[in-house]
């Protein structure tokens, strides 16, 4: 298992835009990002810094790897 990097919010969006998510609203400080083919909602906070087990539980929502998520940083 592969280590999980300290990032924020805002760059986990960036890396699951690059994945082929878009922002469809953002409600407070919880930004949510959809993908169409195959269907895919997520919600991620727009912390400073996010906690790694967040993380991991986006990135397994996602549908990537660990290792698919970091190239996309």
């Amino acid at each position: 298992m592969s280590k999980l990097p300290r990032i924020s919010g805002r760059e986990c969006v960036r890396a699951l835009e690059k994945a082929g998510f878009f922002i469809r609203r953002q409600e407070g400080s919880h930004i949510i990002l959809r993908r169409s083919e195959p269907f895919a909602q997520l919600v991620v906070p727009d912390h400073k810094e996010l906690d790694r087990g967040t993380l991991r539980a986006i990135i397994r929502q996602s549908g990537l790897t660990v290792e698919a998520f970091v190239s996309f940083l």
